[in-house]
Order: C-alpha cells, then sequence, then structure tokens
C-alpha cells in the first residue's frame, strides 16, 4: 500500500469532508477526484456462488487475489475453494494467513491488500468492512 504526505491544513481538510468514522480518507479524496466510490466495487450482498469466501461480513468472490509486503517479500494469496488459499495453505480468516507469515500476532484486515475479480486496482481489505 502506497503512502502519501499531506501537510496539516491538507489532513484538517479532509477530516472535515469525513462525514463518520466510516468514510475513509481514501473515500473523500476519490470524491474530491471525481473517481466514483470504491465501495461500488465490493462484491454484491447477494448469495455468494460456490468458491466465493464470506468472513466478517466481506464477500470475497474466488479469483479474488491477495497481496502484502514483510520484511522485504511479497506474499500472494488467491479466493478459491471458499477460502483463502497462501503457499498452499487454506486460511479461513486473513488474520490467520497473516500471522502463518509474519509468525507473530498481526491484523490481517491492514496486512493484506486484495483486488477483486475485474478490477484493475487494489484495496486494503479493511476497505472493504462496513
Amino acid at each position: 500500500m502506497s503512502t502519501i504526505e499531506v501537510d496539516f491544513d491538507v489532513y484538517k481538510a479532509l477530516t472535515l469532508r469525513r462525514e463518520s468514522e466510516d468514510v475513509s480518507y481514501n473515500d473523500v479524496l476519490r470524491e474530491l477526484l471525481k473517481l466514483g466510490s470504491a465501495k461500488l466495487k465490493r462484491a454484491s450482498a447477494t448469495t455468494p456462488a460456490a468458491g466465493d469466501w464470506v468472513t466478517k461480513g466481506v464477500h470475497f468472490p474466488a479469483g479474488t487475489e491477495f497481496r502484502a509486503k514483510y520484511k522485504g517479500n511479497e506474499y500472494a494469496g488467491r479466493v478459491e475453494g471458499g477460502a483463502l488459499v497462501v503457499e498452499g495453505k487454506r486460511f479461513d480468516s486473513p488474520s490467520a494467513a497473516a500471522v502463518d507469515i509474519t509468525k507473530n500476532p498481526v491484523n490481517g484486515w491492514i496486512f493484506w491488500e486484495c483486488r477483486l475479480p475485474g478490477s484493475s486496482s487494489w484495496v486494503l481489505i479493511t476497505s472493504l468492512r462496513k
């Protein structure tokens, strides 16, 4: 995940444009830049198809790609058969996969980025939570 630096005045202006804690700074910037809502790219709330993975209320369609960087190494995963598969291992939660990589307690929701099928952009998976 890339970061950008902003001065305090920009940070304050972005913060004022957030209607609630559920609105991220990325959401504010997307609105200002007229890029449309990233939330529209979320999978629908309909019944998941075979192979999709639903965890903590977030629906990841089969084929969703995951990536993370840790200590200079890149890790990749993919939603297959109703789970996150990383290096041939199946995980029921993003945190379990992150802990397997780091060997430390870590919040997988801020560790992983994903790219939904049909999308060209990567998003931090915590941004997909309601």
